[in-house]
């Protein structure tokens, strides 16, 4: 039976039949051609798991089931006349590669037993994070990204000691073995510790921004942001600041998105921290700067306990007047 309200479903045989019949509005769209690659690609997906899934109700073991992948993949690879996508069928052996890594130098060359560190939950399907009981913590799913990426950006309103300590081993090890650390922070509400943006700077490999001006930059989002050269990107987004209670034992909503199944939202999220990067709000913070940054937090914390009524208005110009404004400013400067 069909229910009133929104769809965004592809028309299928058994869909177009319920429609013909039903005495209900109706409102159709074409499937967008350019999208129609993803938009399929889904639907067949899904077709895809629930023919597998009656394959196993039947009796069929894993074996079955690799065989109905590949006879698909031939019918592609004969529909296409691409040969490639016959490499794309499923070895035989039905394993999947979890770690790769060089036998020089490694722990692994001496012992294959030895255990090979990464995130209790999956690289390649997105989750949702709560604080329930039956869920890894924050802290140490994201020990475990660290250790595993290859490259690290965070993106943080404030950052406690008591927060950056639960991870701070494995970010030592990260940078000390040649890994990139970036790291945007602000000064709002004086909440960041000076030992944490200190600690930081001493490691190597690490660049840290600072925004000073928080009456202007109202950054409240936080992400981290794990990268790994074998395409199994993952990022952290929602609602812990990197503190003790955030990672923790606090009420926090965290969503892990993976490269795998959506990279666009991964692109996104880079995209935009390289915009935030590259926002002249945002400084960078060096040893010369302690004292700066200190001042910055002391007068946060009064503001925030001496002014709860005042309200302020912010005007700033868009990136695309700022342009503008750049231009003239030129014009007035250089000719005159």
């Amino acid at each position: 039976m069909l229910h009133n309200g929104l769809y965004e479903q592809i028309i299928n045989k058994g869909l177009d039949a319920e429609l013909s019949v039903t005495d209900k509005l109706s409102q159709t769209a074409p499937i967008d051609s350019a999208e129609a690659s993803k938009v399929l690609s889904k639907y067949v997906a899904e077709i895809v798991e629930k023919g597998l899934n009656n394959v196993k109700d039947n009796g069929g073991n894993l074996t079955s089931q690799v065989e109905l992948v590949n006879r698909i993949v031939s019918t592609i690879m004969a529909e296409t006349k691409e040969a490639d996508f016959d490499t794309l069928s499923v070895a035989e052996r039905a394993e999947q590669l979890l770690a790769l890594f060089d036998k020089k130098n490694n722990v692994l060359a001496l012992d294959e037993r030895a255990e090979i560190i990464r995130p209790e939950t999956s690289i390649a399907q997105s989750s949702l994070f709560t604080g329930a009981v039956h869920e890894p913590q924050m802290f140490t799913e994201l020990k475990k990204e660290i250790v595993s990426a290859d490259r690290i950006d965070m993106l943080v309103s404030f950052i406690k000691w008591s927060g950056l300590r639960l991870i701070m081993d494995e970010l030592r090890e990260f940078t000390h073995s040649g890994g990139e650390l970036r790291i945007i922070t602000t000064s709002y509400m004086g909440a960041t510790d000076v030992k944490a943006i200190e600690e930081l700077r001493k490691l190597p490999n690490t660049h840290i921004k600072v925004s000073y001006n928080t009456k202007t930059t109202r950054l409240h989002a936080k992400a981290y942001i794990f990268y790994r050269e074998t395409g199994f990107t993952t990022a952290y987004v929602g609602s812990s600041n990197l503190s003790n209670a955030a990672l923790t034992s606090g009420l926090e909503w965290n969503t892990k998105v993976t490269r795998r199944d959506l990279p666009e939202t991964i692109d996104k999220i880079a995209a935009t921290f390289e915009y935030y990067w590259n926002d002249r709000e945002f400084e960078y913070y060096a040893e010369d700067q302690r004292e700066r940054l200190a001042r910055a937090l002391k007068a946060e914390k009064y503001f925030d306990t001496n002014n709860a009524d005042v309200y302020t208005m912010d005007i700033n110009p868009y990136s695309y007047q700022q342009e503008i404004l750049d231009k003239l400013e030129a014009e007035r400067t250089v000719r005159g």
